[in-house]
């Protein structure tokens, strides 16, 4: 505090206070990341070449993998949603992987940041089933058998219902316990206790974006394909 202000940004116990008002930690650090997310993506494509290199060739790298596993599993209707399903992988990956830098937090290990991505994909998915198949969309939700559908109707829609409460807590859960393991291995021993376990939990981070990333695109692939 000087003379009587307070300090625009402050960190306190619950979140932030920016420019006197309350900002929630992950939501201050989920903000973060997609600065930061941004700020490389113009870095990398200021300077375009047909021969890539540094930051363009990382990208290209990423995104081309990711672009091809999408279309191999989707077809060339992958297309369509691979933007929203690689920023979506970019984002989680990057949350995840900030909550290992001494004095950060990943914005993923608070259950609302995950949900709010979770319903975002749900309702994602369900709007591309509305666009492609109209009206028919609801065939999905019925099962193979027409006179089965009494049956299977409910139980489709509480399936699809439990997509995004399955998404939340998966991501949730491994990113929380991640993050409590790293406090008690650090209380314990400081640096022998926490320095072997960061490559395996950068390698769980990268698994679990890649999990989420996954199931989302099985969801969208399921409402691009016909009701049987």
């Amino acid at each position: 505090m000087a003379g009587g202000l307070p300090h625009p940004v402050l960190l306190v116990e619950e979140g932030f206070k920016l420019v006197g008002l309350p900002v929630p930690a992950h939501v201050a650090y989920a903000w973060f990341v997609m600065a930061l997310l941004i700020f490389l993506g113009v870095m990398a494509t200021r300077k375009l070449s047909m021969v890539p290199r540094g930051g363009q060739n990382f990208f290209e790298f990423v995104i081309g993998g990711l672009e091809d596993f999408v279309v191999a599993n989707m077809g060339e209707s992958g297309r369509k949603v691979f933007p929203f399903l690689c920023a979506l992988f970019l984002f989680i990956i990057s949350a995840n992987v900030i909550g290992l830098f001494p004095g950060m937090d990943s914005p993923t290990n608070n259950v609302n940041t995950n949900a709010a991505m979770a319903l975002t994909v749900f309702v994602y998915y369900n709007i591309w089933g509305v666009i492609n198949w109209g009206p028919g969309y609801i065939k999905h939700f019925m099962g193979p058998f027409w006179w089965l559908a009494w049956l299977m109707f409910p139980i489709e829609i509480i399936s699809h219902l439990a997509r995004p409460l399955s998404l939340t807590l998966r991501l949730f859960g491994n990113i929380r316990g991640e993050e409590i393991v790293l406090i008690l291995l650090f209380s314990l021993a400081p640096i022998l206790g926490t320095f072997p376990m960061y490559f395996l939990f950068g390698l769980a981070d990268c698994i679990q974006a890649f999990v989420f990333f996954m199931l989302s695109m099985i969801y969208l692939k399921g409402a691009f394909e016909h009701a049987h």
